[in-house]
């Protein structure tokens, strides 16, 4: 039988070394200035964007911007198609179509994590020369999934398998 005492102590233990390993994690990830998920729930809607908003008071300062997933194994593709706007402070907005290569061809899903759970870090800026944000000021990125059934001219009403998008602004050095 474990006494109240030894309880407190497990727990305190416990306790303790969570905090270091919190520590440890951030610590280890400082480079970032910006990170936040969202969960898009069971499937991702065409419909249903992502949106985040930042603020940027550097524009000396080089950064790379990353569009990060969490998949599961319902993820039934090779690859991603996504729009993005990026709505600079002037309302100057910056579109992109993005296509990700999501599975190697024998169908294994890429990403980080051995379990059903993939995680993605994905290029969104800075990937082919330096990203400096042109204004000081109040941003606004817009992500939508643009997924298609090969053959099909309309877009895929909700895309499985995508459980969280995410968004990071990190330093470049």
């Amino acid at each position: 039988m474990v006494t109240g005492t030894k309880k407190l102590k497990i727990m305190l233990r416990r306790t303790i070394i969570l905090f270091l390993f919190s520590l440890i994690y951030e610590s280890c990830n400082n480079n970032s200035i910006f990170e936040e998920y969202t969960s898009v729930g069971n499937a991702w809607g065409i419909d249903s964007p992502v949106t985040y908003n930042f603020s940027i008071e550097d524009t000396i300062t080089p950064y790379n911007l990353f569009i990060k997933l969490r998949t599961d194994n319902n993820y039934e593709f090779s690859n991603l198609f996504l729009d993005t706007s990026l709505i600079c402070p002037s309302n100057k907005i910056l579109k992109d179509t993005l296509e990700y290569q999501m599975a190697m061809p024998d169908g294994s899903m890429l990403g980080s994590g051995n379990m059903s759970i993939k995680e993605h870090k994905l290029w969104f800026k800075g990937h082919n020369g330096v990203f400096k944000f042109p204004e000081k000021g109040h941003y606004k990125l817009v992500i939508n999934q643009q997924m298609r059934v090969l053959g099909s001219n309309e877009g895929l009403k909700f895309l499985r398998g995508i459980m969280d998008v995410g968004f990071s602004i990190e330093n470049s050095f």
